[in-house]
């Protein structure tokens, strides 16, 4: 089936009280990885393609194999620039195919970050895109985004509502205490920010930093309102980890399809893993 935007989830998600995950596509093993496991499970699924991967993989190549991938799939499949960092950027990835969006503006002033976000929002809802906006600062690394843990700033609930409200963004992502990549220790998430904004928009919440966040607490965050969960860090550590096992005990092996396919099956199981987590599975 063709790519859909992000709010062909909305509505199942706020009545069943589940979460969608967005996982990375890093190569084409990561693609393949993922497919399938949407396939075996029967869950929809995002794909997050974020600026550096754009610049890694292409544009045209990206979009290609996510259309590719979702004709196969057969269940619900989004195809979502991941932390859009600028108008321009967001509207290429628009133009490309993208069906969903997220534009990062964060890192403006508050009422500067609502306009910026509000003129994404208009262009991408006139060609039925969907929209994700950020509030408050989530730490650890994103691609060459690095964040420390004590320059993160949690979003101001009553902030985060007038967002949504100036805004009408689709998914709201907020900074609750979970960072990108692995946890030194155990998160602490602020579940009463989470409760209240959840229970004052009309739109799902999104969890950025979801590699490494205990089941629990990944459990509690879908019952007070998370709609969506981003996790990359524990594929690519499934993935480089075979990658290393392999090559450690055949170092003389040059065919990357001997390391990589079983690359490809363990962050297979990993989303497999998360999707059943999350609640997704058998909710295509």
């Amino acid at each position: 089936m063709p790519l859909v935007p992000m709010t062909a989830f909305t509505e199942d998600v706020k009545k069943h009280k589940y979460a969608v995950g967005q996982f990375n596509l890093n190569n084409l093993e990561f693609t393949q990885a993922i497919t399938e496991a949407a396939i075996e499970e029967k869950s929809p699924v995002i794909f997050g393609v974020s600026e550096g991967a754009l610049k890694y993989m292409g544009l045209e190549f990206t979009v290609a194999m996510a259309k590719a991938a979702a004709e196969r799939a057969g269940v619900p499949v989004a195809l979502h620039l991941d932390h859009g960092s600028n108008f321009d950027i967001v509207m290429k990835c628009i133009r490309a195919g993208f069906s969903s969006v997220m534009f990062d503006g964060s890192h403006h002033p508050y009422e500067e970050n609502i306009r910026l976000t509000k003129k994404v929002v208009e262009a991408a809802h006139a060609v039925g895109v969907s929209v994700e906006g950020e509030l408050g600062t989530i730490g650890g690394v994103e691609d060459d985004l690095s964040v420390d843990e004590e320059d993160a700033t949690l979003a101001n609930p009553e902030e985060a509502i007038r967002f949504w409200e100036e805004t009408k963004v689709d998914y709201l992502a907020i900074a609750v205490g979970t960072a990108h990549g692995m946890y030194k220790g155990e998160p602490k998430i602020r579940f009463d920010i989470i409760e209240k904004v959840a229970n004052n928009i009309g739109a799902p919440i999104v969890l950025h930093g979801g590699s490494g966040v205990p089941d629990e607490a990944i459990k509690k965050s879908i019952s007070l309102g998370v709609g969506k969960i981003n996790v990359n860090t524990e594929s690519q550590v499934a993935c480089t980890e075979t990658v290393r096992k392999i090559l450690a005990a055949k170092p003389n092996e040059i065919d990357p399809r001997k390391y990589l396919g079983p690359a490809r099956e363990a962050i297979k199981e990993v989303v497999k893993g998360k999707m059943r987590l999350f609640g997704s599975s058998n909710r295509a």
